[in-house]
């Protein structure tokens, strides 16, 4: 059947027009607004009206249904029917292009954004990281732009530390690499642009200082003489050595935590943790008076924080005549007595509370050391018993 054609009608389509019903007129018709030109109504021969835009796009007529009258109303379809229009038109001119928000310097990123980075660390990696930051980073990328920041700057900067700033380097760009991960999550860098990756450090020897059996006994006669003045910075010492603990694990440690026969730490470098004790360590936990109301076993004199061991061992160790041993080196000595005791580098490794074996395997060497001694000694006697000469 031949489609009837459409008859049109114009009138301004306001939100009035289609209030009452459209009468039928058994045939499909339009009604064209008089003032936003394309815009209009179309009545099917069913009764349905739908409101059009129609507009001429590439050499072709073209018409959008918006929606039916009674679903959309005039002042929505009339903003819509605009909206396509101006597209419409603009088709084909050249845009404008969306102006980049300005990336802000590092200066003002990491004033702005670092509680929101360092929220996930513990105090103590905040303050190191923090102090890193204003003494190493801010002088060196402080004015530039976060977006600005390339590989090569990070690679001069490591050059810069080639004589004698190795360590600050090796310190300070993890750091630098957190702030500029943070700014990907932002999207203010592309994602996968961190400079940081993949920049080598520089190899730094790693300290490793053992007591000798005459400075064992030099510190130990010392430490009874220091004990009547200073007994809870000797119990402090004395629990390291016999623990193998980290110093902030003895120095900080809480009442609350001292569940013999181990402490149990909530939180340390390596997360919670266990640290055993024997029967002399908890000797002289048990006789460290407990002072009311403080959570701490070794407070300082305000009792609201942990007793601090400077200025203090500075001098007592150029007392002991051995001016280089830090109270860490006292934590590696645990460590080698345990290997000359031919305890295994697992065990070792869980006395200390590493994650990692390979951090326990750093004392490899002082096993093989102790086993050398061991066939030195053997094939001496060996050799006598032979008559073969040394």
């Amino acid at each position: 059947m031949k489609r009837q054609p459409t008859s049109t009608i114009r009138a301004h389509l306001d939100g009035h027009f289609v209030r009452h019903k459209l009468p039928r007129a058994g045939r499909e018709y339009a009604i064209h607004d008089t003032t936003l030109p394309g815009f209009g109504i179309r009545v099917r021969a069913s009764g349905k009206a739908y409101r059009t835009v129609r507009y001429r796009h590439r050499g072709k007529d073209r018409r959008v249904t918006l929606g039916i009258t009674t679903e959309i109303d005039a002042n929505a379809a009339r903003a819509q029917a605009k909206k396509l229009l101006a597209k419409v038109a603009l088709d084909g001119l050249p845009q404008p292009q969306k102006a980049k928000p300005k990336s802000p310097t590092m200066d003002e990123f990491v004033d702005a954004r670092w509680k929101e980075i360092a929220r996930g660390w513990k105090q103590s990696t905040e303050r190191r990281s923090w102090s890193d930051w204003k003494v190493q980073l801010q002088p060196v990328f402080g004015h530039q732009m976060v977006t600005e920041i390339t590989r090569g700057d990070v690679v001069r900067w490591r050059d810069v530390c080639a004589v004698g700033k190795e360590q600050r380097f090796n310190r300070s760009v993890p750091v630098l690499a957190s702030l500029l991960k943070y700014a990907e999550a932002l999207k203010l860098r592309p994602k996968g642009s961190n400079p940081c990756r993949g920049i080598a450090r520089y190899k730094q020897r790693l300290k490793e200082r053992y007591l000798t059996p005459a400075e064992f006994r030099r510190l130990g006669l010392e430490l009874n003489a220091e004990e009547r003045d200073r007994p809870a910075e000797v119990a402090i010492v004395r629990l390291l050595l016999l623990t193998g603990a980290r110093v902030s694990e003895i120095r900080d440690l809480k009442w609350a935590w001292v569940q013999p026969p181990r402490l149990l730490l909530p939180d340390s470098k390596t997360g919670p943790k266990a640290i055993y004790l024997n029967s002399q360590a908890t000797a002289i936990l048990e006789k460290v008076p407990r002072q009311k109301g403080c959570p701490f076993v070794f407070p300082n004199p305000t009792r609201e924080q942990p007793l601090t061991l400077d200025p203090w061992w500075p001098r007592f160790r150029r007392q002991c005549a051995m001016p280089d041993v830090r109270l860490h080196d006292l934590r590696h000595t645990f460590a080698s007595v345990a290997i000359q005791q031919n305890v295994p580098l697992s065990t070792i490794g869980k006395l200390l509370g590493h994650v990692l074996p390979e951090t326990t395997a750093r004392y490899a060497h002082l096993a093989d050391e102790h086993v050398s001694e061991a066939a030195q000694r053997v094939s001496g006697s060996l050799a006598n018993a032979i008559g073969v000469n040394r």
